[in-house]
């Protein structure tokens, strides 16, 4: 569904290189911390910054040369984009009628009304939260086959994220569609994505599975002599700590069968990036 291969993007204090694919029924996630090159790498995507190398593929074809039906089948929501402040939701039903022949309007308007956006209001009036909500469902309301969203639950209390996250569900129960999505809430995508690529100054430092990352991957807890002593062929980041070390795996069963004595946390999203970013090599 998309493919980016070596895309570069330098900046006099940042160089984006990063290569990562989304495959058709597959939720794909990207994560990092602010600044790591996300939204970059998500507009490089979309081809809307000038690539300084590699390439970029969407629904098979190369970015530069998607036609207007191609570009149909995508619903994007990027954090510095969005409708006019001066429009209402009632205006946007009309934008997107005239833009999408497969604009399902009924839906939307139900939608809308189920989080609570009012018709005859002007954007610039709506919280943020409100205006991530409208891109929200502008994006999934023209039977898109790939959806690209970039922090689109941010500004969202807990009960709206999840009704979204829901809608994300069943959007991928209809034919053979694909989302990458990032988002700062490491929650929403380890119940969310079939997979994860890790992002850190441009560059993709990681790319797992997400039931392989939350089922193998084990923060060890060790004092320096039981660090002197263990086996560091499985280790893939260490970090010294007061106590000692923390290290991480992703061999979680190895050294609970070898070392029963060590304390082991199971991994999750935050705790991995956390050691991937922060920690260094064993």
């Amino acid at each position: 569904m998309l493919v980016l291969k070596n895309i570069e993007k330098h900046y006099s204090r940042f160089d984006l290189n990063c290569s990562l694919e989304v495959q058709p029924g597959c939720i794909t996630g990207l994560i990092g911390k602010n600044g790591a090159g996300k939204t970059t790498a998500f507009k490089a995507a979309l081809g809307l910054i000038q690539k300084d190398g590699g390439s970029a593929e969407i629904l098979g074809k190369p970015v530069e040369k998607l036609d207007v039906d191609a570009r149909r089948q995508m619903g994007v929501v990027l954090a510095d984009s969005g409708f006019s402040g001066y429009l209402m939701v009632k205006d946007v039903i009309q934008v997107m009628n005239s833009l999408y022949p497969t604009f399902q309007k009924e839906e939307f308007v139900r939608n809308c009304e189920r989080f609570q956006l009012p018709m005859d209001k002007k954007i610039k009036e709506f919280s943020t939260g409100m205006k991530r909500k409208l891109q929200f469902l502008t994006a999934i309301s023209h039977n898109a086959k790939l959806l690209i969203l970039d922090e689109p639950t941010s500004g969202m209390d807990v009960i709206a994220r999840e009704e979204l996250l829901d809608l994300l569900r069943e959007y991928m129960e209809y034919g053979e569609r694909a989302i990458l999505i990032s988002s700062h809430i490491s929650s929403d995508l380890e119940g969310l994505c079939d997979d994860l690529y890790m992002i850190d100054n441009g560059r993709i430092i990681m790319h797992e599975e997400t039931d392989i990352l939350l089922g193998n991957y084990a923060v060890l807890k060790v004092t320096k002599e039981q660090y002197e002593k263990l086996d560091r062929k499985y280790l893939l980041r260490c970090r010294e700590e007061k106590f000692g070390y923390s290290c991480l795996t992703a061999q979680r069963q190895y050294y609970q069968e070898n070392y029963p004595e060590i304390e082991l946390e199971k991994g999750n999203i935050d705790e991995v990036m956390t050691m991937m970013i922060g920690g260094k090599m064993a």
